[in-house]
């Protein structure tokens, strides 16, 4: 597992040679060219100050809400109506620097086409948590997980679960709408706080995501640095696979101090699901199948979707009386299940919690959430904000170590301020790959960085669309899993301390 140089090389071989795999591959890189086209706007009017404007008043009245109210403001919307604010004050500045407002509609819906299909794929992850829960599916999870995984090693064995499914999808996405909300629900009712179990989720799904030849970003690093795939994945695995490591070894610290609810109150929480559901091993037919599909390479919303209706039909032979407790008719629970809401009541407080699913309209919030900092990263990259805040942190970038740093910044900064992991990649890409080549670094340090810095840390921001999706998708907050989610923290500074110390920074070789 942590061998990743030599995993590397079989894969490498195993794409030489499996066709299938190659045209899995040309799929991959194509994407990561189209985002490579990604133009950036530029403004000479708009001054570094400028640029800052909207950036500063954004967090001002974010920490505003969290701190001085709660997090409702403004209501349960508070975040959204913040990001539209910083939006409109970004346009403001836009207008006094001579940018006209079709510039920045046009970078607006640029942003909002981009997220189209994530924002589909949502409705069809609330969609499949709905009838997943009430055909039985998450139930005989937790059932049988409850059994097998115990306390002592439940979060290291997650995150482990998570990376293994993660490189073999590309997706952490995908990770955690399929075993993360599993892991969710079994580590619920072993008594583990969700924060923790998001984290590992999370850290393991990232790990497995960069390493992944199947990843988008792992081929759009490489291709802004300009280094080719597998040269890059084989750099990156050395500092990732320490981070990995330190993250597993603190999450198994962890597991062997943590108090859970104990084998009896397990006990008691089996008979209850015992009683309620009809538990079967049969019903593992539908997660194994939509991961199936997904390794297959088959489209995200067709795999989705297929899981959505494989699980409405065990629904219907598994759980008649289930779907009797929430509807008049079986297939009106069915469609409550899919788009709106569905509560199970146990005899259990522990259950009745975690037996409860949003459905599509579960999802609305983290959609909103999505579009509103679509909508404020449009606007700043329309007034050539983005731009000039990147080049300001190049700027200052007179040594190598400061050569890392102002990428990690700008990385982690556009991951705030752009809310987009993506064009957390592109910009700092395009902008410092000259500097690196002028400090004679090999631009498989750039690409390294850019997935250091920019594609794990995404999650970490509530507003931006991974940090979104990841708690809307495990019902946790980004505030409750931060802590926990080591690897993700942990990245940008593991390839600052090999900057720091000249550790595995390859030069350009000479002509």
């Amino acid at each position: 597992m942590h061998d990743n140089i030599t995993f590397v090389d079989q894969i490498s071989k195993s794409y030489h040679y499996d066709s299938k795999s190659k045209m899995n591959m040309a799929d991959h890189e194509k994407k990561a060219l189209n985002r490579q086209d990604e133009h950036i706007v530029e403004n000479i009017e708009l001054n570094i100050w400028e640029a800052l404007i909207p950036v500063v008043l954004l967090m001002g009245l974010l920490a505003y809400n969290i701190f001085g109210k709660g997090g409702a403001w403004l209501g349960d919307y508070s975040n959204q109506y913040i990001l539209l604010i910083g939006g409109a004050i970004a346009a403001i500045v836009g207008l006094f620097n001579k940018t006209t407002f079709a510039t920045m509609i046009a970078e607006v819906w640029e942003n909002l086409r981009s997220v189209l299909v994530p924002i589909v794929i949502l409705l069809f992850v609330g969609a499949l948590a709905g009838t997943w829960l009430v055909s039985g599916v998450i139930p005989a999870m937790v059932y049988y997980g409850l059994q097998v995984l115990s306390p002592s090693i439940f979060l290291p064995a997650s995150v482990v679960i998570a990376a293994i499914i993660s490189i073999a999808t590309g997706s952490s996405w995908t990770t955690s709408a399929t075993v993360g909300i599993a892991l969710i629900g079994i580590g619920t009712a072993l008594g583990i706080p969700t924060g923790m179990i998001a984290g590992a989720v999370i850290s393991g799904a990232y790990f497995g995501d960069k390493m992944s030849p199947l990843s988008d970003t792992t081929n759009l690093a490489p291709a802004m640095a300009g280094t080719d795939l597998f040269t890059h994945i084989k750099y990156m695995s050395f500092t990732t696979v320490p981070t990995i490591i330190i993250t597993l070894i603190v999450f198994t610290i962890i597991s062997f101090n943590i108090d859970t609810s104990g084998s009896a109150d397990i006990s008691g929480l089996l008979t209850t699901m015992d009683a309620t559901f009809n538990i079967t091993p049969w019903l593992f037919f539908v997660p194994v199948g939509v991961v199936v599909l997904i390794v297959l390479k088959t489209k995200p919303l067709v795999a989705l979707g297929a899981g959505v209706l494989l699980a409405a039909v065990f629904a219907l032979i598994f759980q008649p009386e289930v779907l009797g407790l929430i509807g008049s008719t079986n297939m009106g629970a069915l469609f409550s299940a899919i788009t709106t809401d569905v509560a199970i009541v146990t005899d259990n407080a522990t259950l009745n919690d975690l037996f409860t699913a949003g459905g599509m309209m579960g999802m609305l919030w983290t959609i909103l959430l999505i579009i509103c900092a679509m909508v404020f990263g449009g606007v700043m990259d329309g007034i050539g904000a983005l731009s000039r805040i990147t080049k300001a942190l190049l700027s200052v970038a007179k040594s190598t170590f400061g050569l890392f740093s102002s990428t990690v910044l700008s990385c982690l900064g556009l991951n705030i301020v752009a809310s987009d992991q993506y064009l957390a990649i592109v910009i700092p890409g395009k902008m410092f790959k000259q500097a690196f080549e002028d400090k004679g670094l090999a631009p498989e340090n750039l690409s390294r960085t850019l997935e250091d810095a920019g594609t794990v840390t995404s999650v970490l921001i509530p507003w931006n669309t991974c940090g979104a999706y990841q708690a809307g998708v495990l019902g946790v907050g980004v505030g409750e899993y931060f802590v926990y989610a080591i690897f993700n923290w942990l990245s940008p500074i593991m390839t600052l301390i090999f900057a720091g110390f000249g550790i595995k920074i390859r030069q350009l070789a000479k002509k």
